[in-house]
């Protein structure tokens, strides 16, 4: 029980990479609130952790306000953000429209941003807490088709970079986890081809696609007394595919 009576919020946590953070924190002992676009989605899946879910539109400050209030009215304080709400469009640089730029850093790129500012004002305050911020290989290494999900995560990393910084000498830790190919819902269509999928993992080293459980485990040393003394880093989760 490494996160025992934690306080967790998991944005994107009705689905996905989100939801596998929510259910690993739940077996570790914490206390699971579970923020998603998806109202009913959210509802299901803090039914099932016996968790509190708050209907979240991560692109509105006043929703991110209402997050944070939602959980301190309910639970007293906020222990750990994760934030991994997050979207998907392929598009290469001469392609992309404004509007498609636009949307998707709206959610991956400031919707992290304005969620962890809210749950860091009480965690500063407490002196104490952690942020786990999940980016991507795609923050780190560029891939053609996909420009604008590659520079919001890219984002991702160095807000994660920067806000540690801010926040060192309050107690509060700011990480990322940079994972790389998940099979979550988001990326079934783009795997559903066997011909692609083959092209995936042969470019993985350990053999395999990712899981969620696979960054659930990540996302539960960060959170965990174990790092209390990593702040401002991006861990990488992709089965060695990015080392090349």
């Amino acid at each position: 029980m490494r996160l025992g009576d934690r306080v967790c919020i998991v944005t994107g946590g009705a689905s996905g990479i989100g939801r596998g953070i929510a259910a690993r924190f739940r077996a570790e002992g914490a206390r699971v609130v579970v923020a998603d676009l998806d109202a009913a989605g959210a509802e299901v899946a803090a039914r099932e952790l016996g968790g509190l879910a708050v209907p979240t539109d991560v692109r509105d400050a006043d929703a991110a306000d209402r997050l944070v209030r939602t959980t301190l009215e309910a639970c007293g304080r906020v222990d750990v953000l994760v934030n991994s709400a997050g979207i998907g469009r392929l598009g290469s640089a001469l392609e992309t429209t404004p509007e498609a730029w636009g949307e998707v850093l709206a959610v991956n790129l400031t919707g992290t941003f304005l969620v962890s500012r809210r749950a860091a004002q009480e965690m500063v305050a407490a002196r104490r807490g952690k942020i786990i911020n999940i980016a991507s290989v795609a923050g780190l290494v560029g891939y053609a088709g996909r420009v604008a999900y590659c520079v919001s995560k890219a984002g991702v990393v160095m807000l994660t970079k920067a806000m540690a910084l801010d926040c060192a000498p309050y107690g509060v830790q700011v990480n990322a986890i940079c994972p790389g190919v998940v099979r979550t819902p988001m990326t079934e269509a783009a795997l559903a081809d066997p011909a692609a999928l083959g092209e995936k993992i042969a470019r993985i080293p350990l053999g395999r696609l990712g899981r969620p459980e696979d960054i659930a485990a990540a996302a539960v040393y960060l959170a965990s007394p174990d790092a209390d003394f990593v702040t401002g880093h991006a861990l990488v989760v992709d089965g060695g595919m990015s080392v090349d």
